[in-house]
């Protein structure tokens, strides 16, 4: 690295630190000729190749662009396209590959893009899957009810089970003790009532 002010070409590090968003170094460096401090960024570039066989280099807003898009009237913030290009780059660089496949870049995007919107995921796995038809619709619309359930009618099944498990019980017991009390109605005599005074004779009517 060439000094910027005497452009000697040895100088030594004295600082150094992460980005912000992780995706390069930035040194501190100090010339060893004239001692003045300059500062460096090192990245690594990570090479697309497209479907036509070309490549070129990744380009983080290319993916704010391309998402910004699908999110056109939702409740998207710059700052969320910001965020979800940013996961998108550190998922892609922590493979450590020099170069990576744009289908492999879409399927990076749908995942995040899934949880930021399903109305934005739905459009653009539509043109990034090449939709035909109102049945990959309803097949995608499928697999994100299914993703929401978690698996809720499964364990549901063993409740209703012991829900009627519970009342068949129930309704068990209720006829025993019925049967138990007609067999005491029938055993035990029932008692006589003492007889009641008899009334007296009505008195003679008066001519």
């Amino acid at each position: 690295m060439h000094c910027p002010y005497c452009r000697h070409s040895d100088s030594r590090v004295v600082d150094s630190r992460v980005a912000d968003d992780g995706s390069a170094i930035r040194r501190r460096r100090q010339c060893a000729a004239c001692g003045r401090r300059f500062s460096t960024l090192e990245t690594t570039t990570v090479n697309v190749i497209k479907r036509s066989g070309a490549t070129e280099p990744f380009i983080r807003s290319k993916i704010v662009s391309g998402v910004r898009k699908a999110c056109q009237g939702r409740p998207v913030s710059e700052d969320d396209l910001a965020l979800l290009a940013q996961e998108v780059e550190e998922s892609i660089r922590a493979r450590g590959l020099a170069e990576i496949d744009a289908n492999d870049v879409g399927l990076a995007i749908l995942a995040p893009l899934q949880r930021l919107d399903e109305i934005a995921y739905l459009r653009f796995a539509s043109v990034y899957q090449a939709f035909e038809g109102l049945e990959d619709f309803e097949r995608a619309i499928a697999d994100l009810r299914g993703r929401a359930g978690g698996g809720g009618a499964e364990a549901a099944e063993p409740v209703a089970e012991d829900a009627a498990e519970e009342e068949a019980g129930e309704s068990q017991k209720p006829r025993r003790a019925r049967s138990s009390r007609g067999a005491a109605r029938q055993t035990t005599p029932r008692r006589k009532r003492p007889a009641e005074h008899a009334e007296e004779p009505d008195q003679p009517r008066l001519l």
